[in-house]
Order: C-alpha cells, then sequence, then structure tokens
C-alpha cells in the first residue's frame, strides 16, 4: 500500500514532468494519461488575472470595443479539432446548393483555442463557425475568411479550472467576416447608428484575426467584432436580464396570420420556463378583427404588449440607411426583449452587415412603406394608421438630420478608412472578399455617396 510521503512525491514528480513535456512542446497536458490519484491541474492558468478572466468584474467595453484602433487576436487550434471543425462543415454544407440560402438546423460544433490579445491567453474558449447564408456562401466560394463564436467558458466542465472564464467580462463574442461587403464598415457602422439614434444594439469594433490550427499563424483579414445580444447587452442597455428574450427565426417571425410556431420563437434565455405568452399575446392583438372595428382598442392591446414607439424609430431609421436583410422582407435577424421595467417586447436590430445598400431579393422597401402586404403585419398595419406613420415620417427626419447626417457619416467613413487601410489591403487571396486593393477604395467613396444620396431622397420625399 502506498503511504502518504509516497504518495505526495509522485504527485510532484508528476507536476515537474508534466511542465516539462509541455515547455518541450512534446505533448499538451490534455493529452497525458495520469493515475487518478495526481491531482493533475490540466491548464497553465499564467495570464489569468481577476481584472481578465474572472466574472467578477463589469465588463470592460473602453478595452474590448476600442473605437480608436483596430485590434489583434490571435487564435490557436490543434490540427485536430481543426479537421473536425472541417469535416463538419463538409458534412453539412458540400452537398448543398449555390451561394446563399438557408442553412437553418445547421449547429456548427464547438472545439477548444487558445485565445491570445495583448500578450495574454485565455484557455480552452469555445470556438465554432458561425452564419447563415454568408457562411454557405464563404464556403462555396472558397474562401476561409468564415465568421466565428467564441464562448470563453463553454468547456468548463472538461476544464474546471476555466469555471465562469470571461473576456474582460463578456463570456461570448462574435467574429463577423464583413460578407460581401468590401468597405468592411456596414456591420459596424449600421450597428452604431442604430446606438446613436438611441435604439438597442449591440456593440462594435474593427480587429483583425490570426489563426493558427498547426502550421503557424494564418492572416485571416479584418473582421467586425460585434457583442453577443443575449450575453451583456440586456444588462447593459435595458439594465437587467430577467425579461424574456427571442430571436424570431423563420415564417413565425413575419407575425403574420396562420403563422405562429413557437418552436420559431426560439428563446435565448429563460428556457426552462416554457412561456412564450408575450410574443402569442403580441401576435393575436396584432391579427385581431379588432383592427379594423374597434381601431382605438386595438391600438391601446397593441401598446399594453408592444414597444410601439421605438419599432418605429427602428423603421424609420432602417429604411433611411437601406437595410432589406430583415423584417419586412426577410424572417430573421432581430430580437424580441421584454423589458422588465416596462413588461413591453421591445425591437433590437441585428446582424446588419447586408445594410447601407439597396440590396438583394428585390431589394430594401420604400420610404412610402406602400408595396408592404398584411404578411408583413408590424409593418402594414401600423402605416394604415394616420398617427404612426407621422410619427415614422418625423423619425426618418430626426434620422437624417442627426444620426445619419451626411457631414457625419462622410467624416466618419474617412476616419474609418484611415484605420482600415493597411488591414484591408494585407488581406490576401482565399482569406479575402477583395479582389484588389482598389475594391476597398471604390467601396468606402460608394459608402459616401450612398449617405448623400439617401439624405436628398428623403427630403424629396418629405416634401
Amino acid at each position: 500500500m502506498k503511504n502518504e510521503n509516497y504518495c505526495h512525491t509522485k504527485q510532484i514528480f508528476g507536476f515537474l514532468l508534466i511542465a516539462a513535456l509541455v515547455m518541450l512542446g512534446a505533448c499538451r497536458k490534455e493529452d497525458l494519461d495520469m493515475d487518478d490519484d495526481s491531482d493533475i491541474i490540466l491548464t497553465d492558468l499564467a495570464d489569468w488575472s481577476e481584472e481578465t478572466h474572472s466574472n467578477n468584474t463589469d465588463p470592460n467595453y473602453p478595452v474590448v470595443f476600442n473605437q480608436d484602433e483596430v485590434l489583434r487576436f490571435d487564435i490557436e487550434i490543434s490540427s485536430e479539432d481543426w479537421a473536425t471543425m472541417q469535416a463538419d462543415l463538409d458534412a453539412n454544407l458540400a452537398s448543398t446548393g449555390g451561394p446563399g440560402g438557408d442553412i437553418a438546423g445547421f449547429d456548427p460544433v464547438w472545439v477548444p483555442c487558445s485565445f491570445y490579445f495583448n500578450d495574454k491567453e485565455w484557455y480552452q474558449v469555445g470556438i465554432r463557425f458561425k452564419g447563415n447564408s454568408s457562411l454557405r456562401s464563404s464556403y462555396r466560394m472558397g474562401i476561409a475568411k468564415l465568421s466565428f463564436k467564441l464562448d470563453f467558458d463553454q468547456f468548463e466542465d472538461d476544464y474546471p479550472e476555466i469555471e465562469n472564464q470571461r473576456f474582460f467580462g463578456f463570456k461570448q463574442l462574435n467574429l463577423k467576416n464583413n460578407y460581401d461587403d468590401a468597405s468592411m464598415m456596414r456591420e459596424k457602422v449600421a450597428s452604431d447608428l442604430f446606438l446613436e439614434f438611441g435604439l438597442v444594439s449591440p456593440q462594435t469594433a474593427f480587429c483583425v484575426v490570426y489563426v493558427d490550427h498547426g502550421s503557424g499563424p494564418l492572416y485571416y483579414g479584418v473582421y467586425s467584432l460585434v457583442e453577443e445580444v443575449d450575453d451583456t447587452v440586456l444588462d447593459s442597455q435595458f439594465g437587467s436580464s430577467e425579461g424574456n428574450l427571442y430571436k424570431p427565426d423563420g415564417a413565425a417571425a413575419s407575425f403574420a396570420a396562420g403563422s405562429y410556431n413557437e418552436t420559431q420563437m426560439e428563446k435565448k434565455n429563460n428556457e426552462e420556463v416554457a412561456d412564450y405568452s408575450d410574443v402569442y399575446s403580441l401576435y393575436t392583438i396584432l391579427n385581431s378583427t379588432d383592427r379594423t372595428t374597434e381601431a382605438e382598442q386595438w391600438k391601446t392591446d397593441l401598446n399594453s404588449v408592444f414597444e410601439v414607439d421605438v419599432f418605429l424609430q427602428w423603421l424609420a431609421s432602417n429604411i433611411v440607411m437601406q437595410n432589406w436583410d430583415t423584417y419586412g422582407v426577410m424572417t430573421h435577424n432581430y430580437y424580441l426583449y421584454n423589458n422588465p421595467v416596462n413588461s413591453l417586447l421591445t425591437w433590437i436590430p441585428w446582424d446588419n452587415n447586408e445594410a447601407l445598400q439597396f440590396g438583394k431579393q428585390g431589394g430594401a422597401l420604400s420610404f412610402s412603406l406602400d408595396e408592404v402586404g398584411s404578411n408583413w403585419p408590424l409593418i402594414r398595419y401600423l402605416m394604415d394608421i394616420p398617427e404612426y406613420k407621422v410619427r415614422y415620417q418625423e423619425y426618418m427626419l430626426e434620422f437624417t438630420e442627426g444620426a445619419f447626417a451626411p457631414e457625419r457619416i462622410t467624416s466618419l467613413y474617412n476616419e474609418y478608412f484611415a484605420l482600415l487601410k493597411e488591414h484591408a489591403y494585407a488581406e490576401v487571396s482565399g482569406y479575402s472578399f477583395l479582389r484588389s486593393n482598389a475594391d476597398f477604395d471604390a467601396a468606402v467613396e460608394e459608402l459616401k455617396n450612398h449617405v448623400q444620396t439617401r439624405y436628398n431622397a428623403v427630403q424629396t420625399y418629405l416634401e
């Protein structure tokens, strides 16, 4: 039988052996097969600090969403885990049709990675590919610059020592690849415009990403870092994350008559409480016959469950900037949050890489919205009420003369051009949507022309 001193000596020897092997690069600690009586620490947490890694600190927005520089993130993934991610893509996307389209139901595999920022490491961070049509299109084009989602404690059950690991207070973050956007600015500018206009919207920042999956770091190019709505947005902008948060996707996201389906009202929190009464109330009120027979009662009922004015504010700004890939054309790319302060479902925009252009699928909606039918009741039924249409038009004017004023936005585009230029020019074939540096230059000029054109068009429409 082993005595206590023998066990203690063996444990110390085990630690020293692991440290030596890891320093020599001979193996990963998690690959070692050690006896159960050796209490092995699987990860060296040398860079761990309360401020940078723990969940006992508030999210550090100035560091993570620094607006004055392009951040650099380095990601290391083992060759085995990278192969797993690639095989997962091949199995789910290789047999699909051409670029674009819907890949709903594909849940990309999570693998662990080492994540580096400002000479510090975050350990066994969960990483997976993300996106819908942008993911499939990029994959089919053979572009390795794909979007990623990060979860800093995804693997805490496997590695208890990283329990509640955070990145300066953030649990999850999104690295969006700026698909189909040669300017690399649309995702960030559109989200920031919503914020500037007083709406709830994720914080964003520019970053460059390097990925090492076994052969050294590869430059993946310029990304948009985007805050996760169901992580920090609710607490930071609503003051509470206790209300139901939904991410509707599919026919039910239109709220059209006959479309209601709980499975398409994806709950992002409070999943254990199967209570969908708030979104169901919105659906039933919208489609009630009271709308045509008891209009005032219908408005009262609607305002008792839905933040109507916020929706009109979003609608006006979304139409002015032109953002086709959302409600009114597509049944996705927004959240609804039941704000505990007033118990009203509140609109939160999401996924804006297709904004600030006329767009696809017939293009962005017109200012008048006359072409929108009852299959989009949140738009059609509100626009049929004169006072709501007037408020919508007032928001259009306010947006174009404030947050979206041409002088302001043109200056911002110039600033971002100077910030991104060297990083955009450094992108390489196979890891870029640019064919040349001139593509980047031309795309930024197009954005400048767009804001002035939209301003002039709004003035003409309102006159």
